[in-house]
């Protein structure tokens, strides 16, 4: 009895087993094909996906990290490029330029040989292969304006890479070397980042190949710091030091979970325990466009949001901070179609809170064009929801949905934004001063040139009077590519200034 129970049993497992196999195949066919409509820009990129990301205790390092480090090491390579630039040639003596001087002496000391040198330029960086087939992922600006791409891995060869493409807004390139059956990382997944998640930045700081480093996430979500378009960073303490840029940051499984892209070096040029990570799943969004479409493609509202503040919050009747205020609109853009208006407040984006202008960028690049989410809306203290169809982010659109608004022509590379009566109140202006604040300016911008700075309020331009950021639009539109005249107002002391364009 008991072995035709037993005999019965594991016909039975047999069964259950196949029956598990062949649903199992169907299932991950459907979930392929799934994802491939769901997730916006995947292709067909064979990469190594993370099996777990369950926490994994301290306590089985009782003897290090080198079990995590050792597997991974190989498949982060070095990255040298070499590029051609043009330089003035240094003069000997400044006053050689002096015109009394040159009267009497004419160019014999040099002056009139100032035709512009031929140097080649060489730098330094990492990469991280993430297909055994030879290609790499790294920094974009480790291979900007590269005429000569070489890859060094960790067994010594070296290759020569092309390269596939390139994003400047992620600051996101992708490379690919002739080589077979290379080591490579699995791809984690960085959502699953919290505070104080140990991790690993491996690259070649200063060209010292196979460097590790150590640290905690000090922080996630980090944006508004002016280093890329689309900023979404995992904040470290892990040493990160010029070289590092395009390396791998990984978690204690040993997976992919960051590229290592920028420092605040607070002017010393080294670590200062403040070091920026891309993450992964922003990455792998970007290369997989990349690869599969050989450009980056982007969903456009038209908008210029900027973040709520509490005094901002309190103006627009919001119970507390939180959302994007519309602070400017492109004509004819989507979110001007779907009748969006200035002072606006987007609390939701298909009913998923938005925390920031940040927020709403990244969520609004990342969704496929002709798509069409929901926007939730609080107008003069009142919600409601909008429809909007996205269009496609245009490719000479960089800063088309930046917070604030920056001017073209002679104000190319300024950044304004409202003036509100505290903003007003900070700046130490007279009640019922009118005008856009200057939010930032491009150091080499021609209004740097002519002393414009962050904290200046502009209150005409070409003898107009501009109470808003359309206003301002609507000046500047009219100037074109004239020079502009400006009333600024300083701290409460008002001057005119004459900005020429470029």
């Amino acid at each position: 009895m008991k072995s035709s129970e037993l005999h019965i049993s594991r016909w039975v497992a047999a069964v259950v087993v196949l029956v598990a196999l062949i649903g199992g195949g169907v299932l991950a066919l459907g979930m392929r094909n799934w994802s491939g409509h769901e997730v916006f820009g995947a292709s067909n990129l064979e990469l190594t996906m993370a099996r777990s990301s369950t926490p994994v205790p301290l306590g089985n390092f009782s003897n290090g990290f080198a079990a995590v480090l050792k597997p991974a090491l190989p498949a982060v390579v070095n990255i040298h490029t070499s590029k051609v630039v043009k330089s003035r040639p240094s003069q000997m003596m400044p006053f050689f330029n002096d015109p009394a001087f040159r009267q009497f002496f004419g160019d014999q000391f040099g002056q009139g040989q100032q035709e512009p040198k031929t140097e080649r330029e060489q730098s330094l960086g990492s990469g991280v292969i993430i297909m055994s087939d030879g290609t790499i992922v790294t920094n974009s600006h480790v291979i900007d304006g590269a005429t000569d791409i070489k890859v060094d891995l960790s067994d010594q060869r070296e290759f020569q890479a092309k390269l596939i493409g390139t994003d400047a807004k992620t600051d996101i390139a992708v490379l690919k070397i002739e080589a077979t059956g290379l080591p490579t990382l699995a791809i984690g997944d960085s959502s699953k980042l919290q505070i104080g998640d140990v991790v690993f930045a491996i690259g070649e700081p200063f060209g010292l190949r196979g460097t590790a480093t150590m640290g905690i996430v000090s922080a996630t979500g980090r944006g508004g710091l002016g280093i890329e378009n689309y900023e979404d960073f995992i904040q470290t303490d892990a040493a990160i030091n010029p070289g590092n840029s395009g390396g791998a940051m990984i978690d204690l499984h040993g997976d992919l979970i960051g590229i290592n892209t920028a420092i605040l070096s607070g002017g010393g040029g080294g670590s200062q325990g403040v070091g920026f990570a891309i993450p992964i799943n922003m990455a792998r969004s970007v290369m997989e466009q990349i690869v599969g479409h050989g450009k980056v493609v982007r969903g456009y509202l038209g908008l210029f949001p900027q973040d709520v503040t509490p005094a901002l919050a309190k103006q627009f009747g919001l119970s507390k901070p939180g959302g994007a205020l519309v602070s400017g609109l492109k004509p004819d853009a989507p979110a001007a179609r779907a009748g969006l208006q200035d002072g606006d407040v987007i609390l939701t984006l298909n009913g998923q809170p938005v925390q920031s202008a940040n927020d709403l960028r990244l969520r609004i690049s990342q969704t496929a064009p002709g798509s069409s989410v929901k926007l939730g809306i609080s107008r003069e203290g009142k919600t409601q929801d909008v429809n909007v169809t996205l269009a496609e982010l245009p490719q000479d659109a960089s800063a088309a949905e930046a917070p604030g608004e920056s001017g073209g022509g002679g104000l190319e590379g300024v950044n304004v934004q409202e003036l509100t009566p505290d903003t007003a109140k900070e700046l130490q202006l007279a009640p019922g001063t009118r005008g856009v604040v200057v939010g930032s300016v491009d150091p080499s911008s021609a209004a740097a040139a002519a002393g414009l700075s962050r904290g200046d309020v502009i209150q005409e331009v070409n003898h107009k009077p501009v109470h808003s950021i359309t206003e301002y639009k609507q000046a500047l539109a009219a100037v074109g590519k004239q020079p502009v005249l400006l009333l600024v107002n300083e701290g409460g002391a008002t001057q005119y200034v004459v900005i020429e364009s470029h």
